[in-house]
């Protein structure tokens, strides 16, 4: 009891910090206070990344996954900002003692910029009075750069190195808590703008530097740690891509799409994922002439390769889906210390700063949906068996042109072999393209959809599922250039006549379709309606007992409330069934079908052979006879009626010849007729 009422407590105390801390950046911290509470006053929980020196403030979500960006993390505990340990004292209970800017450079351990302030005589001025912010690069940023570039600065300390310095200093306090997400400030040299954003996830980026040490106060100003050595930015998206010999390509296809505007402008920020030739080489000729051709498609290229918000590399510590302004996500992460575009790590330069936003190099196109024919959509997804048969049957021509058509494409998994390409089989796969260009979320129950091969398909709209006669679509829709594709769960039948017509051309309902000719119920199964039909075989009757069986048969008005059990007043094909669904039989009681394991059961009995479609309803084969709920009574002698049926039974069916397990029954039910007759 006391465990739960400590948790209790501890979680309320979490909600409570968490909602008054107002930023991101606060709000993981609060986090990590209280996570590090155990251990003392003021010492903060922090996630190191095992095998790097990098380490996070956590929120609740990396706290319990462990991990930063796939590799695993250890907690650490050391004393939140402003605090330092007591010896002989638990946790950090002192506050650090306020010193000027230089003296706290050495506290926060940023050494080589402090050293470097001297060098460049910055020191008498960070010293001095005021109010100043620095972000100061850490030791390993410094020792991170390039050779020539650390050289050309140390050599030349009273402009270059002073320069370098200034333009990560402000001219007056600033803290996390004023740093908002696209905001700029102007540096302290020749007041060029320093970038900052501000992270859902807490971390705070100045020209894509993270802090990763903020809010240490000085008596003159602030200063925050940062992961890098940060230079002046002054070109656009538009001039990076114009300056940037890899970016030939990409230059050429932005000046045809009017794209430079958009880059140009400084309204507003975004992340350009930039596609190097090399990537540009990659995509099959045909295809990249066919886009770069087409206005629409090419707008629709480069819009997936806009991102609309400045996204550092810094910031992303996990996956997370970032939509492009061309209206499809891409799932931006990162693996160890690459970025990763749908899981692939692709990009081969990041952060290339820009006025507004940044720039990565891509070395893979990224070809939205959008900019695909339905070739091109089905090649790479679940459906590339269908498409390949559509392609071996000649009908790429509604696949790879501007028809706008709706390709109805069977899920791999529908496909136990390889299927022969004969005049059936290509009459089969017409019927699953249909003439218009269609989104299943328009779709609505009765809709009549005509396709290439001269069918009529119905819509069903069900709880839990869509469906196209039998077939019920398995996936989300991939719109291309000028078509769509609905991925399904399995080749699509088209109706074959009425339910009568159905029946009657299976051998194994001669004595189900003279049973209801019996019973009166040929005119209704032939009229326009919505049945599914529990059709029982012949071996489903011949399992009657046989009293029972001579007591149905005899009896008209039983055998039609019996037969009527079997018809649901509604159209239910086995894809739409997810979970118990109670349908209403044109007798009047319900009949309830289920799925297990991939097989339709109705009153859990198992249907054999399920989606034989009809103009006006679906056929479900069982080899079970259902029983109402209110039994039929037993008896043993056949009426007249009964000695009917038979007849018709035998003149429908060729089952008593063609098989030699059904032929004793038959010859018994004969034997008997003869005699009545004789009598």
């Amino acid at each position: 009891m006391n465990r739960i009422v400590l948790l209790a407590w501890t979680l309320t105390l979490l909600a409570t910090l968490v909602i008054s801390a107002r930023y991101p950046y606060q709000k993981v911290l609060q986090h990590s206070r209280i996570r590090g509470r155990q251990h003392g006053p003021n010492v903060c929980a922090v996630q190191k990344v095992m095998g790097s020196s990098k380490q996070y403030y956590t929120n609740c979500k990396q706290w319990y996954q462990r991990k930063i960006c796939g590799k695993s993390t250890v907690i650490v505990y050391e004393c939140c900002p402003g605090y330092e340990k007591v010896p002989g004292e638990k946790g950090c209970p002192a506050a650090l003692p306020l010193s000027n800017i230089y003296e706290t450079l050495g506290i926060v351990g940023a050494a080589t910029t402090q050293l470097y302030s001297d060098r460049a005589n910055l020191r008498p001025e960070i010293e001095g009075p005021g109010s100043f912010t620095i972000f100061a690069p850490s030791n390993e940023a410094w020792a991170a750069l390039p050779a020539e570039i650390l050289d050309a600065l140390v050599s030349n300390v009273n402009i270059e190195l002073l320069n370098a310095l200034r333009y990560h200093m402000v001219d007056r306090r600033l803290l996390t808590d004023e740093m908002k997400h696209g905001a700029t400030v102007p540096s302290m040299y020749q007041n060029l703008d320093i970038h900052i954003h501000h992270y859902p996830n807490g971390i705070v980026t100045v020209n894509c530097a993270r802090l990763i040490k903020a809010d240490h106060h000085a008596t003159n100003g602030v200063v925050h740690v940062i992961d890098k050595v940060i230079t002046a930015v002054t070109n656009n998206l538009e001039q990076v891509v114009e300056t940037e010999e890899s970016l030939e390509t990409l230059r050429t296809a932005v000046a045809a799409s009017g794209l430079e505007t958009l880059l140009q402008s400084e309204d507003k920020q975004y992340t350009l994922l930039a596609p190097t030739n090399e990537a540009f080489e990659k995509v099959p000729k045909e295809t990249l002439t066919r886009i770069l051709g087409d206005p629409e498609a090419l707008k629709d290229l480069l819009h997936h390769h806009l991102l609309h918000s400045a996204q550092c590399s810094e910031a992303i510590i996990a996956g997370s889906s970032i939509e492009t302004i061309e209206g499809t996500p891409l799932e931006v992460g990162c693996l160890g210390d690459e970025l990763t575009l749908n899981g692939k790590a692709i990009i081969s330069n990041k952060d290339v700063l820009a006025t507004n936003g940044v720039v990565h190099f891509i070395d893979e196109l990224l070809i939205p949906d959008s900019a695909k024919t339905l070739s091109e959509l089905g090649k790479d997804s679940v459906a590339s068996t269908a498409i390949e048969l559509f392609q071996q049957a000649g009908l790429n021509s509604h696949l790879a042109v501007n028809e706008r058509v709706t390709v109805i494409a069977p899920h791999n998994n529908a496909f136990k072999g390889t299927p022969v390409i004969d005049r059936d089989m290509k009459n089969l796969l017409q019927n699953h393209i249909v003439k218009e260009q269609l989104s299943s979320k328009y779709l609505y129950h009765g809709q009549v959809l005509e396709t290439v091969g001269g069918k009529k398909l119905r819509v069903f709209v069900y709880r839990n599922a869509l469906c196209i006669e039998n077939s019920c679509i398995d996936a989300h829709d991939k719109k291309g250039r000028y078509g769509t594709l609905f991925i399904v769960d399995k080749l699509l039948t088209p109706p074959s006549g009425n339910v009568m017509d159905v029946l009657k051309a299976d051998n194994r309902f001669s004595m189900l379709v003279a049973a209801i000719q019996s019973a009166g119920l040929t005119e209704t199964l032939n009229r326009e309606g919505t049945f599914t039909v529990f059709a029982p075989t012949d071996e489903a009757f011949r399992a009657l007992p046989r009293g029972e069986l001579n007591k149905l048969l005899g009896n008209a008005k039983e055998l039609s409330n019996l037969l009527k059990y079997h018809i649901g007043e509604e159209i239910l094909v086995s894809g739409a069934v997810s979970q118990l669904v109670r349908m209403k039989s044109l007798q009047g009681e319900k009949l309830e079908a289920v799925s297990r394991n991939s097989t339709l059961l109705v009153n859990k009995a198992p249907v054999s052979e399920a989606d034989m479609m009809a103009t006006n309803g679906v056929v479900h084969a069982i080899n079970t006879i259902l029983q109402p709920a209110k039994s039929l009574e037993r008896g043993d002698e056949l009426s007249d009626s009964g000695l009917d049926i038979l007849r018709q039974a035998a003149a429908y069916s060729k089952v008593s010849q063609r098989h030699a397990r059904l032929a004793p029954g038959y010859s018994m039910l004969m034997s008997k007729m003869k005699q009545r007759t004789s009598e």
